[in-house]
C-alpha cells in the first residue's frame, strides 16, 4: 500500500497500541470509583495527563479529554457562546467543516460570522483581521494548519493581538499542526486536536482550556475527568493519546526536516506537469497540486486500483466537488475542481514517491 493521506488518519504506532492493550487489559476500571483498583485506573489517566500538559506547557487539569477534535471545536465554539450576551465571531474561510457547521448553527440562531481577508500566500490578512475587532466580538476561532493546503496561520501574532482584548477567547483548532511544527499555546486561550492524526487510535482527542477561560459543556452528567465533558473516563484512550505524545516529545524537528526533503523532492518530480495550491507559507507535510483538465475522481480510482491512496478533499468536507480552500486562494474553480491534496509522514519514502508520480504520469499519457 502506498499511503498518501496522512491529514485524514494515521496507523496507531505499535508502541501505541501495546499501551492501548496494556490498559485495556490490565487497567479497565471506572477511575472515579472508590476502590484501590479503580485509583490505580486513575493513576494511569494522571499519568498520561502530566505527559500531555508537559509537552504543551501547561496544567494537567486544563485538559479535557473528548471524542476528538469535532467534538472539541463544538464545545469551544458553543461552549463559550452560552456564556455570554455577545454575538460576534471572527473566522477564516478555510477552517475544518466541524468550525463551518458549528458556526453555520449558531448563524442561526442570531450571531454574526465575520470571515478575515487572506494574503495570496493563504495567511490572514492582519490589518483586516483587527478591523473586525468590535464590542461585540467574544470570540476569534481559527485553525493553526488547514488540512487541504496545509498554510502555517501566524497564530502567535494573532494571539498577542488579542491579548488587549480581556474579553475575547481565542480557539484554535491544531489538529494539523500537533507533531508537525512546534506548538506555543502562550497567547491560545483553547485549543482543539484529535489523537489519530498522531498515530493514536480514533476516537479520542482533547480540548485543552486555559484555567482562566469559562466554559459550558455539551455533554452533561456524571462525574469524569473533568466536569466540561461527562462520561465514564477512557482509560485505554487517554493512555494511547499520551504515549502517541510521549512519542511525539523531542523530534518534532528532525521529522520537520525529513518530510521537507520529501516535499521538496515529490514538488521537482511535479513541476512540469502540476500546479502547486499549496503556498510557501504551507507546511510541508501537505502539498496540494492541480492537474488542469483533469477529472480528479478518475485519478483518485486510477491510483486506488494501485493502492496509491490520494485525497480530493478533506475527508470531512461537506462538499466534495471542488476545494473550497483552494478557490477561496486563487478563485480558479477549474483549478479548485482538479485539486488533489497529498499528505506525507516522517514514514514516507522517496521509493513511495516514485510510485505515486510514475502512476500519475501514466494516467496522464493514457487520458490525453
Amino acid at each position: 500500500m502506498y499511503y498518501f493521506d496522512y491529514s485524514a488518519t494515521t496507523k496507531t504506532d505499535k508502541e501505541v497500541l501495546d499501551r492501548f492493550c496494556e490498559v485495556s487489559q490490565n487497567y479497565f476500571g471506572n477511575a472515579n470509583s472508590a476502590y484501590s483498583f479503580a485509583k490505580k485506573c486513575k493513576s494511569v489517566i494522571d499519568q498520561s495527563s502530566e505527559i500531555i500538559a508537559d509537552y504543551f506547557n501547561i496544567l494537567p487539569n486544563e485538559i479535557i479529554y473528548t471524542s476528538g477534535a469535532s467534538e472539541a471545536n463544538n464545545l469551544a465554539i458553543k461552549g463559550t457562546a452560552e456564556l455570554t450576551n455577545k454575538k460576534h465571531i471572527i473566522t477564516t474561510k478555510i477552517e475544518h467543516s466541524s468550525v463551518v457547521s458549528t458556526l453555520s448553527y449558531l448563524q442561526s440562531k442570531g450571531y454574526k460570522i465575520d470571515f478575515v481577508n487572506m494574503t495570496k500566500e493563504g495567511t490572514v490578512d492582519i490589518e483586516h483581521f483587527k478591523s473586525l475587532i468590535n464590542d461585540d466580538t467574544f470570540l476569534v476561532t481559527m485553525c493553526g494548519v488547514d488540512s487541504e493546503l496545509g498554510i502555517k496561520q501566524p497564530i502567535d501574532e494573532i494571539g498577542k493581538i488579542l491579548k488587549d482584548y480581556d474579553d475575547i477567547i481565542f480557539h484554535v483548532d491544531i489538529t494539523q499542526c500537533l507533531g508537525k511544527v512546534p506548538i506555543n499555546l502562550e497567547n491560545i486561550d483553547l485549543a482543539s486536536f484529535s489523537g489519530h492524526k498522531i498515530y493514536a487510535p480514533k476516537g479520542i482527542g482533547a480540548l485543552i482550556k486555559k484555567n482562566t477561560v469559562k466554559l459550558s459543556p455539551l455533554i452533561h452528567g456524571g462525574k469524569s475527568t473533568t466536569v466540561y465533558r461527562s462520561g465514564t473516563p477512557q482509560n485505554e484512550l487517554i493512555a494511547s493519546l499520551g504515549k502517541a505524545i510521549e512519542l511525539l516529545s523531542g523530534k518534532v524537528e528532525d521529522n520537520y526536516k525529513k518530510v521537507k526533503e520529501l516535499n521538496d523532492y515529490l514538488r521537482d518530480s511535479l513541476k512540469d506537469i502540476a500546479l502547486f495550491n499549496s503556498t510557501e507559507k504551507s507546511i510541508p507535510n501537505v502539498l496540494n497540486i492541480s492537474l488542469p483538465n483533469v477529472s480528479k475522481q478518475e485519478i483518485q480510482d486510477y491510483l486506488a486500483l494501485r493502492e496509491i491512496y490520494v485525497s480530493l478533499n478533506t475527508a470531512c468536507s461537506l462538499n466534495n466537488d471542488y476545494s473550497k480552500a483552494v478557490y477561496e486562494l486563487y478563485n480558479d474553480m477549474d483549478r479548485a475542481k482538479s485539486s488533489i491534496r497529498i499528505s506525507l509522514s516522517y514514514k514516507t519514502t522517496k521509493e513511495e514517491i516514485d510510485y505515486l508520480v510514475e502512476n500519475i504520469r501514466k494516467f496522464l499519457n493514457e487520458n490525453n
